[in-house]
């Protein structure tokens, strides 16, 4: 062993001796096959080394585990249910790192009926957040496929979005407080719960979002809502994707803003849903077009109401605008769930897309989003240009929000690698940029979209963002070469 493996291995073996000591050997991982499942990106493209995988069970764990980083230089990169699309949770190659799952922290701090909050700790797995809402009859409407391995620390590291953005927000606007441990080990306690407070810089608000590159999330707290009384769903088949923006509109005026989720479904999306999981029943027998899967919900009494027929009210006043827009051909067809079971398939086959994409074959994804009055121009042009470079698009969005997920897979009889992908990717950004869109809405930047930063983010807007990780991180160990492109 020469003379520097020798003091990296008494380095490595030192950082190693200090956090046994903070989280006891079983919650210490270095050997290669224990720690695997905690290096590689889900999507598989994003793989490294790492000196350990610490999981500590407390924030005065992580804080420890943190100063002792920041003063060794170590780099720090936390992670949650490794469900990231993006390379944000996994470390980079030529840094000495370890890994912080943050698993081990998943306790219910406190539950405030009266002011209808949650405080939870940032490694609980969103659908055990949601069932515990539901047990109070209320909801946290934070939705995507992922929830039951997502933890709530990462989807706010990533502000994430997911189906009914359209009506409660994204992360962001679901959360009042959080507690963090920063960049020099110091806690940041901000689990309040206040609605209101306007005593200056918004540091919660800085670090949703920052993919752990500011500091580390440790325990947030959310709002909760009260749980719906009634729900309708129903696919429908719309004239165009011009024509489902006016749809939308007019659902909102006429339920009083009740719509929860807006996603737009194409047929072909559908076509390949259908084909990776022949259990899923197409919604409509007849050939869809543009599908919007739409599900509109009221917690008022009487909007649960049943009327002679078996209805609800909700339900009649749905029915009766469909048949309103299905005059006005802006609507061809309908199917409105009858049963719950119903609806959960409708929601199965949209959950299913990312597995079915993947299932199909190689494709290239983007998280775009763009002003609602914009999207059928950018999805109507860039097929066009696509198909002309002998792509096929797969594309399906958070459509009420402007959110697409348009993934440029190769045409029929077409060989991938054959494909001039960065000019499709270079026509979509320059398409994006036209109509005022954004390359990432809701995946985040992580690895994967740094080189997409340095060309498209406003240079003014990188500046700040790297004045701001140089002011809280200066010896940059919080999840560096994530996020914010390094000069």
């Amino acid at each position: 062993m020469s003379q520097v493996e020798l003091i990296r291995k008494t380095i490595a073996d030192d950082a190693r001796d200090h956090f046994r000591a903070i989280v006891g050997s079983a919650n210490l991982l270095h050997e290669t096959h224990d720690m695997a499942g905690y290096l590689t990106d889900w999507t598989g493209q994003f793989s490294s080394e790492a000196l350990a995988v610490v999981r500590p069970n407390s924030t005065s764990q992580v804080s420890q585990i943190v100063q002792y980083c920041n003063a060794n230089r170590i780099a720090v990169v936390p992670q949650g249910g490794g469900t990231g699309l993006c390379g944000g949770g996994v470390p980079i190659d030529g840094k000495r790192s370890v890994v912080l799952s943050l698993t081990r922290m998943n306790a219910l701090r406190n539950f405030d009926p009266a002011g209808r909050t949650i405080v939870v700790e940032a490694g609980m797995v969103l659908e055990t957040l949601q069932l515990e809402a539901l047990e109070h009859g209320l909801i946290f409407p934070l939705m995507f496929g992922a929830k039951g391995t997502c933890t709530v620390g990462g989807n706010l590291s990533t502000n994430a979005g997911g189906s009914n953005v359209v009506r409660y927000g994204n992360t962001r606007e679901l959360c009042l407080g959080i507690e963090a441990v920063m960049p020099d080990g110091s806690v940041i306690n901000a689990l309040t719960g206040l609605r209101k407070d306007n005593t200056g810089y918004d540091i919660k608000d800085m670090l949703i979002g920052a993919e752990g590159t500011l500091g580390v999330i440790t325990a947030a707290v959310f709002k909760m809502f009260r749980q719906p009384a009634n729900r309708v769903t129903a696919f429908l088949s719309v004239a165009s994707l011009s024509a489902a923006t006016e749809v939308l509109n007019r659902l909102q005026d006429h339920t009083g803003s009740a719509v929860e989720a807006f996603e737009y479904m194409p047929q072909h999306a559908i076509d390949v849903i259908c084909s990776q999981f022949p259990d899923i029943k197409r919604p409509l027998a007849d050939h869809t077009g543009c599908g919007i899967l739409v599900e509109v919900a009221s917690s008022r009494a009487i909007d649960a109401r049943e009327l002679p027929d078996g209805s609800t009210q909700l339900g009649d006043e749905v029915m009766t605008l469909l048949s309103e827009l299905m005059e006005t051909g802006l609507v061809l067809d309908a199917m409105i769930a009858q049963s719950e079971k119903q609806r959960a398939d409708l929601w199965r086959m949209r959950e299913s897309i990312l597995e079915a994409i993947t299932g199909n074959g190689p494709a290239y994804h983007l998280d775009i989003s763009l002003p609602l009055s914009r999207v059928a121009d950018f999805v109507g042009e860039m097929d066009q240009a696509s198909a002309k470079m002998g792509f096929q698009p797969i594309t399906v969005g958070h459509l009420g929000d402007g959110n697409l997920h348009y993934a440029l897979a190769p045409a029929p009889n077409r060989v991938w690698a054959s494909l001039p992908l960065e000019a499709a990717k270079e026509a979509a950004f320059d398409l994006l940029g036209r109509l005022n869109g954004s390359f990432s809405a809701e995946h985040g930047i992580g690895q994967s979209k740094l080189a997409v930063m340095t060309m498209l983010k406003e240079p003014s807007q990188l500046a700040v963002m790297r004045a701001i990780k140089t002011a809280l991180d200066p010896n940059n160990i919080m999840n560096p070469g994530k996020l914010v492109p390094e000069v």
